[in-house]
């Protein structure tokens, strides 16, 4: 008799940075998801003429919308938002922003809204997707928090200018949205599981059948949407090892 030895490669990584195991994965539940919940970037990428169909990615944090009985992005809490708004027209010169003590480089007058996000991030207190920063070159920017700051009411960042032309220019900060309220009262504030796989659609879609992971292991600082499990709420999906 001739026996071969047998071997296999290990798969589930692919598409799946965040899974840390294979426990519980068999239990995957098929579910619907409403489409128009989900945003561009966040959540999936735009389709192109060779990939005509987009990519919702794999690992977001799902909710049940109990009216329409259709699985959104879990929103147990908000997150805070903040603005940072250029005034007086200046015509150069640079700016800084401080966060819980903690000061940025120069920031040019004119900065992108990625700049900017570099900028903070090169913060000993600030992660890579603790805040996204949007916004036009020269602001306004809207800076958002995650992570770490996953629905913190977190401390309102300050701006120091030293710009050059334009009448009177500053700085001006603004929070338009004070984190740690919880104001979802849809059902999707109860966290029920993870999208298992990532799940392509053509533009236009509304609603696509997806696995919904409801146990296994995560690696938290994978997952492709901030998620702090301290901010589950009781009544949540709890099958879950995670992973920080």
């Amino acid at each position: 008799m001739d026996i071969q030895p047998y071997t296999s490669t290990e798969t589930l990584a692919v598409g799946r940075p965040w899974l840390m195991s294979t426990l519980g994965i068999e239990a995957n539940q098929t579910i619907t998801l409403d489409l128009t919940a989900f945003d561009e970037n966040l959540h999936w990428m735009e389709a192109s003429a060779y990939q005509p169909e987009r990519k919702l990615k794999s690992g977001i944090p799902l909710g049940k919308n109990t009216s329409t009985g259709l699985y959104e992005p879990y929103a147990a809490v908000t997150n805070e938002v903040q603005t940072a708004t250029i005034t007086g027209g200046p015509t150069g010169g640079t700016f800084t922003l401080t966060f819980n003590g903690q000061t940025t480089s120069a920031i040019a007058y004119n900065a992108t809204a990625a700049q900017v996000q570099t900028a903070l991030e090169a913060l000993s207190n600030v992660n890579p997707g603790d805040i996204k920063v949007t916004g036009n070159a020269g602001g306004p920017y809207t800076l958002t928090f995650g992570g770490q700051y996953l629905g913190d009411n977190v401390a309102s960042i300050t701006a120091t200018a030293s710009f050059t032309g334009g009448t009177s220019p500053g700085v001006t900060m603004a929070t338009t949205t004070a984190g740690g309220t919880a104001t979802a009262s849809d059902g999707t504030q109860t966290f029920r599981g993870f999208l298992f796989t990532e799940v392509s659609f053509y533009p236009g879609s509304t609603k696509a059948a997806a696995p919904l992971m409801v146990h296994g292991q995560i690696d938290v600082s994978k997952l492709p949407v901030a998620f702090d499990p301290a901010d589950v709420p009781s009544g949540s999906n709890t099958q879950f090892i995670y992973k920080v």
